[in-house]
């Protein structure tokens, strides 16, 4: 089963929030995830904007799952 690191929109409208997921990559953007790794919020300019979980994003690449590239250019800002 291959599976992808993504978001998932979880704010309202206008209010865009999101998670970042670990979800199966044939699944709907909004559809049932097998892990939480954090989240963004961003419509925030301040620091606090990205939260993830360095440690699980890290085991889950290890085991193969694939970000997707607003999820790998977040990592970067995390790890700064």
């Amino acid at each position: 089963m291959a599976v992808s690191i993504r978001l998932s929109r979880v704010g309202s409208k206008k209010e865009a929030r999101y998670r970042i997921v670990v979800i199966p990559r044939r699944s709907k953007r909004d559809g049932k995830a097998l892990d939480i790794l954090g989240s963004y919020l961003p419509l925030y300019d301040d620091s606090s904007q990205v939260q993830l979980d360095v440690k699980k994003y890290i085991e889950w690449v290890k085991k193969g799952a694939i970000p997707s590239k607003t999820v790998a250019s977040l990592f970067q800002r995390c790890n700064k």
